[in-house]
This record gives C-alpha cells, sequence and structure tokens, in this order.
C-alpha cells in the first residue's frame, strides 16, 4: 500500500494548483492523508481524482471542511493503526498534544500537521510524522511532503522540493 501524506495546503490563500513534483507522486498512490489546514475543499476536490482521501479538519479550516472531515481519525491499513490529527491547541508543543490526543490507544503511527515543520521520530513505540507543508514552507528552504510505504513494516520518507 502507497500512501501520499500532505498537511498545511492553505488552499487557495497558498496557491490554487497543486505541485507538480507533488503530482507526480499522486498518480502511484493508494491513499492519501491530509492532516488538516485545507483551509477550503478545493484541495479535496484536487485529490480525490487520484486516489481516495482520508484526512482531518485543522484551525484554519473553513465551516464545509470541519463538516466533512473530523478533527481526529483512526485507520488500520494493512494491520497498522495510523492515528491522525492536525495538532493544533493551546500550551504544550505540537508534539506533546498529538500524543495526548491519542492517549489509550495502541498505534503504530501518528501523522499530524499544523508546525508546518516536517518531523519523524518515535515516541516510546509509536512513530511520528509531520509532512511538513505542501504549500507554506515558511522560513523552511523546502516545501514538502509524505510517503508511506506499508507491507509488513511502515517506510516513511520526507520528499523535500523547491
Amino acid at each position: 500500500m502507497k500512501i501520499i501524506v500532505l498537511s498545511d495546503t492553505h488552499m487557495p490563500k497558498k496557491g490554487t494548483i497543486l505541485p507538480e513534483r507533488f503530482v507526480r507522486e499522486l498518480n502511484q498512490t493508494d491513499l492519501i492523508i491530509h492532516a488538516g489546514d485545507w483551509q477550503t475543499l478545493e484541495v479535496y476536490e484536487q485529490l480525490k481524482s487520484y486516489a481516495p482521501v482520508k484526512g482531518v479538519s485543522g484551525n484554519v479550516d473553513e465551516e464545509e471542511v470541519r463538516k466533512r472531515f473530523p478533527e481526529k481519525e483512526i485507520l488500520e491499513v494493512n494491520g497498522k493503526r495510523i492515528g491522525i490529527v492536525h495538532g493544533h491547541g493551546e500550551k504544550k508543543t505540537t508534539e506533546k498534544r498529538v500524543v495526548e490526543a491519542f492517549e489509550g490507544e495502541q498505534l503504530d503511527l501518528i501523522i499530524f500537521g499544523h508546525s508546518h515543520l516536517p518531523l519523524l521520530r518515535f515516541v516510546k513505540k509509536t512513530m511520528l510524522f509531520n509532512p511538513g507543508s505542501l504549500m507554506d514552507k515558511r522560513r523552511l528552504p523546502s516545501y514538502s511532503f509524505g510517503k508511506l510505504t506499508i507491507e509488513e513494516e511502515i517506510h516513511v520518507e520526507h520528499i523535500f522540493f523547491s
């Protein structure tokens, strides 16, 4: 199973067209996961023509996005449990908030966004993955998204592009 992971697209504020580098990967994916801050449903409309789309709402999303996507979700893919949450909130770090959002759940992977900072690390036995931002790199040198392959193991990588 090949999965493309993105977050913080902020469309159409940060752009109206998905980047070419990203679209090349979409043509080879089985599932797309968006970790919130779509802003409008425009990006969902573009993504769903490539593969099924799962995702969560974020703190800047319009009401139509919040109605379509929950604040958090758990998926099971090839026997692996994946939590998805945007990560916004008050106090604590984004990482601490996403771990607490799934307290008591046995997860293999938590996908989140909000900070726009690409991240891959473990908290105990759970992998945390932030794909960074596809459309708003802020002060970082590159835009980014993620690519997951789930077979017997989970393989995760960031794709960085300018």
